[in-house]
């Protein structure tokens, strides 16, 4: 049952008064991007990089790290200035360009990492804290501190935002009291690490988290006063920035540190700021600032969630948003609940690198968004922030490589939870109101097929392609489940029903159209079904079979039932055009012992109730491969292949009219098999005089399926008859099949040789 969505998830938000009093770029974007890109590892682990690799490799490590979360941030400034930009942040832009299941795929487990990212925060900032504070405990102050960094986000984003200024004040003072500071006293402790211990590669995964972080603006895009104007500037303007103070410091660490000291003492800024302890005050900055950027994004991200009811029913209620300015408090209590129970858990260092995989998830697919977008160039597709689309596909590879420098394992186990998640809403059948990319994908993949395909046919390639004409398919399911089985799901199958003129209408053809397809989707059907009308019925079939298709790819088959008795000659007719146009004819002739189906109460001659009538052997009458032997056999060997039909015997038979032509027909017939591997049984019959009719009876009538080729219309023998004559032979031949089981006529008019295409000469 498909759950449908909101008008656009996160469209319900109640934003009137936020138009005018929103958060601005400075405050809503920059700031929370600046403040989580300068985080603890620019304090604690920049002088580890420094002493690893030395200046330049650093400012090399810096550059390309940088590079990366720049492509990704010209990404967003695409995606954004090309949509309204709702509450969600980085789910909203990826659902609204790669589909509602990609974008939860990547959604739930971004909510994860924001939420634990809340714990691995507040622990940082406690285990510093009780550092300075030996006797305090340390879980008891992270969880202090995060019911403290809650309560300022459920006081207003906007408290929160003058929260983060502060805290932006005492990094930046820690900043200025680093450039004016004096050179360190050379370490004396204990030299744990020497230089050059670690590869550059190994040292670019430990720095790489320094430059992430500018999802902390992106998820408050719910809250933003001009989000297509604040998302792009002020997430490019945060990484500018960060570039460039990653660029200075270090410089000033290489002149006035050494190496011993820069790997062994993570606190070296302190021995070289003018004043030591604002460098504390900068790292507990830092920690809390990220918190904040957490604790606000996370429950933003839910509350887009449950609107586009990505989450189970029983959640839904964290969708809910209060105030004038929508704050999801109700979603800020949940995710406090999950960062209270990561911090009890209290060492979350195994779980840390595989958040880091779901952001840079994010940056992937945020890239591959930007770049598939600007590739297709749909018409629907114009931001005026313009980048190639080259540059966002470089990003993606970026992000890809350095997923798996910095944790391989991490990076699987990232990788099978968004799959995990994408299967598992992709079975939820969600339906949405909002178009996304994957139609254009197609339809670029579509049409670059077709232009590459020829026109003509190719027997290393071909498979039946079906123009089913069923009426009311109710009524002739057999013939859809016929033409289902022959595909396997990888031809095309076409089925029409055609009305008159006088009792059709657009509605009525739309409503046909609808049943019909929700009847082939339960039966797990792969088909386009269509409505067409004509002033007759016999007309409309053969403007089909004239004009249906696309370019190359046309109905090679035209699979049909057997007519009224009344209209033989016009039916006859037909199949004269049909061969005409080279198109194959397959007639089904229902049998005596029809079967019901088990998933509809139908006629049916493929699919059987029960294992006491599974088929066991499909007849094919041999007339030899050049005239409709190649296809008989073809036909049956797809059927066979099914899973309905799977390990049928197929037995090829043959009639001789003496002994004497038995034993060579045997051999030849035997060394046929053996050469086309098709898997068949070869049987002789002598016809000791009897006619071809008794024979066939006798011989088919404990068969499941049997094949028989159709005379060509063109045959010699009907050149100089009446009109009438081939519709004669068509009801001599029906009338000696009557009594078979289910029978397939079957008449090779396509411009193909079958011989070869079994043979493979």
């Amino acid at each position: 049952m498909s759950q449908h969505t909101s008008l656009s998830g996160s469209s319900v938000d109640n934003k009137s008064s936020l138009a005018k009093t929103g958060l601005g770029t400075f405050g809503g974007v920059f700031t929370p991007s600046i403040l989580t890109i300068l985080g603890v590892i620019m304090y604690l682990r920049f002088g580890w990089v420094l002493g690893q690799v030395g200046l330049w490799q650093t400012l090399l490590i810096v550059t390309l790290s940088t590079a990366i979360t720049f492509l990704t941030g010209l990404s967003i400034a695409v995606i954004a200035t090309d949509q309204v930009v709702k509450a969600g942040g980085a789910y909203y832009m990826i659902s609204r360009s790669l589909g509602i299941e990609t974008g939860g795929a990547v959604g739930v487990p971004l909510y994860f990492a924001q939420a634990f990212s809340v714990a691995l925060y507040t622990l940082g900032f406690a285990e510093s804290v009780v550092r300075v504070m030996p006797g305090w405990n340390l879980t008891l102050v992270a969880a202090i501190t995060t019911i403290g960094v809650t309560l300022l986000a459920l006081k207003s984003a906007q408290i929160a935002i003058r929260a983060q200024y502060v805290i932006m004040a005492a990094i930046a003072i820690s900043l200025m009291c680093l450039v004016f500071g004096h050179p360190a006293t050379p370490y004396t402790g204990t030299v744990e690490i020497e230089p050059h211990s670690a590869g550059f590669w190994a040292v670019l995964a430990v720095f790489f988290p320094a430059v992430t972080g500018i999802m902390a603006g992106v998820n408050m895009s719910g809250d933003l006063r001009d989000p297509q104007k604040s998302i792009p500037w002020g997430t490019l303007a945060a990484i500018a920035t960060g570039y460039g103070i990653y660029l200075i410091i270090p410089v000033i660490l290489y002149f006035r540190a050494d190496p011993i000291t820069l790997l062994n003492d993570p606190l070296v800024m302190r021995r070289i700021a003018l004043w030591g302890d604002s460098v504390l005050l900068g790292v507990w900055g830092a920690t809390l600032s990220s918190a904040i950027g957490s604790i606000m994004g996370a429950p933003r991200i839910l509350q887009a969630l449950a609107r586009d009811n990505i989450l189970p029913s029983p959640l839904r209620w964290l969708g809910r948003g209060e105030g004038a300015e929508d704050e999801p408090r109700l979603g800020t209590l949940f995710t406090l609940g999950i960062a209270l129970a990561a911090v009890g858990i209290g060492d979350l260092n195994l779980l840390a690198p595989i958040l880091t995989m779901f952001f840079l998830t994010t940056y992937m697919v945020l890239n591959i968004a930007a770049g598939v977008e600007g590739f297709l160039q749909s018409p629907s597709f114009r931001p005026s922030f313009k980048v190639h689309w080259g540059f966002s596909l470089a990003g993606a590879v970026g992000c890809i490589g350095v997923m798996f420098l910095i944790n391989i394992t991490a990076t699987i186990l990232a990788a099978v939870v968004v799959l995990g998640v994408y299967l598992w809403l992709e079975r939820q059948e969600l339906a949405c109101t909002w178009g996304d990319v994957r139609q254009g994908m197609w339809m670029t993949l579509v049409r670059s097929g077709l232009m590459n395909m020829t026109t003509i046919p190719d027997p290393k390639n071909w498979r039946p392609h079906l123009l089913v004409f069923a009426g009311n398919h109710l009524k002739r399911w057999h013939l859809v489940e016929l033409a289902a089985t022959l595909t396997h799901n990888r031809g095309l199958v076409s089925i029409f029903n055609i009305l008159p003129l006088d009792v059709s209408n657009p509605q009525r053809q739309d409503n046909l159209t609808a049943i019909a397809q929700a009847d082939l989707d339960q039966a797990n059907i792969q088909a386009f079904f269509r409505v067409k009308t004509a002033p007759d019925l016999y007309e409309g079939m053969e403007q089909l079979v004239e004009t249906y298709g696309l370019g190359p790819l046309i109905p090679n088959t035209v699979l049909i039932g057997h007519p009224n008795e009344l209209q033989i000659d016009r039916y006859c007719q037909f199949l004269t055009f049909c061969h005409q146009s080279q198109r194959n004819v397959i007639i089904l002739r229902d049998g005596t012992n029809h079967r019901r189906s088990e998933k509809f109460p139908l006629e049916s001659v493929l699919v059987t109730p029960d294992k006491l009538h599974a088929p066991k052997r499909i007849d094919v009458w041999w007339g030899g491969l050049q005239s409709n032997g190649g296809l008989m056999l073809i036909l049956a060997y797809l059927l066979r292949n099914s899973w309905q039909w799977h390990n049928t015997e197929i037995c090829l038979k043959l009639v001789v009219p003496d002994l004497n032509a038995m034993q060579s027909a045997e051999s030849n017939l035997v060394a046929l098999v053996q050469r086309l591997r098709i898997g068949a049984t070869p049987q002789i019959i002598n016809a000791e005089g009897k006619p071809f009719a008794d024979i066939l009876l006798q011989s088919s009538q404990d068969a499941d399926f049997v094949l028989l080729g159709l005379a060509r219309p063109d045959d010699p023998m009907f050149a100089d008859s009446s009109d009438s004559s081939y519709a004669n032979y068509y009801q001599q031949l029906h009338g000696r099949t009557q009594h078979l089981p289910p029978t397939l006529f079957v008449l090779a008019s396509e411009d193909l040789n079958f011989a070869q295409l079994l043979e493979k000469t």
